[in-house]
């Protein structure tokens, strides 16, 4: 009577396969040779590509969690969708990587992750941090800087940024450059146990900078505004969102002016072996 074979379970899991960030994450570890199992909400959505499997999970389904994780070493996690209770999510889907034997989390955190950071959303980072650090898993932390690809949607119909930014700068990093640290540290995930990466780009910038970029490679021009916080508040309120929202989009502005995204650090060129993308070159590309 001739046994079963084995079924090989991928070392690998991805989150986020159906969006921008681990969608990219995928593709790269796809070209790697690299076997992964995608967890999304949508499976059939998520990339068709060699070697990977994908599974329908939910980061607030423990029971899904567990079963989608079981015999996983590895799991690359982003972060859930913007909402009132993301940290919960986070929570849960971190206690469930441990209860399914989960080695290493990788987990895209956010620049200045800090219990009282400026950006509001920073500090569900923080927490998710601190959640992670105490479930006992190894851990890597990409701590991104704004996208670059967020840059052009800031500007209004009429061309203007606006925003209680003021002169300060932000180091805004490209999204091929973070899958590209990822992937790099997926592959070996021992070597970056207990680290914390700060992702930017190659040069930290004022809006008014940000702004005479995106002139020269959208071909039309663009301005920053400077706004006061009430004028931001009130400039947004007829969008009817929640509170939490309103905070978030109006501190991406407020963080900047603190200085809180400043600074320029040599993680993307150490971990990938090239240079970080300057902002100028992500526009041009997304145009493309």
């Amino acid at each position: 009577m001739s046994e079963k074979p084995a079924v090989s379970i991928p070392a690998i899991a991805v989150t986020g396969s159906t969006g921008r960030l681990g969608g990219r994450v995928a593709r790269r570890l796809a070209e790697r040779g690299v076997p992964q199992k995608l967890l999304a909400r949508s499976p059939e959505r998520a990339p068709r590509l060699p070697g990977a499997v994908a599974v329908r999970s939910d980061y607030a389904d423990q029971d899904a969690v567990r079963e989608a994780l079981t015999g996983i070493r590895t799991v690359f996690m982003v972060s859930a969708s913007e909402s009132a209770d993301r940290l919960a999510q986070h929570k849960a889907f971190v206690d469930a990587a441990a209860q399914a034997g989960v080695r290493h989390l990788v987990y895209v955190s956010f620049y200045g992750a800090a219990p009282d950071a400026t950006f509001t959303l920073a500090r569900d980072h923080f927490h998710t941090e601190q959640h992670i650090r105490a479930s006992g898993l190894a851990y890597t932390l990409l701590r991104d800087n704004f996208y670059a690809e967020f840059v052009p949607d800031l500007v209004g119909e009429d061309g203007v940024i606006r925003g209680p930014a003021g002169p300060g700068r932000a180091s805004f990093v490209g999204q091929d450059d973070i899958a590209d640290t990822a992937a790099a540290v997926l592959s070996r995930p021992d070597g970056h146990a207990g680290v914390a990466y700060d992702l930017t780009g190659p040069a930290s910038l004022t809006l008014d900078e940000a702004a005479s970029l995106l002139s020269e490679q959208l071909g039309r021009t663009v301005t920053y505004q400077q706004e006061t916080v009430e004028e931001a508040y009130a400039s947004r309120a007829s969008y009817g969102a929640p509170p939490w929202q309103l905070d978030a989009w109006v501190s991406t502005y407020t963080a900047i002016a603190s200085g809180e995204l400043d600074g320029v650090s040599d993680a993307v060129p150490r971990l990938t072996g090239h240079p970080a993308t300057p902002l100028a070159d992500v526009i041009r590309a997304a145009g493309d």
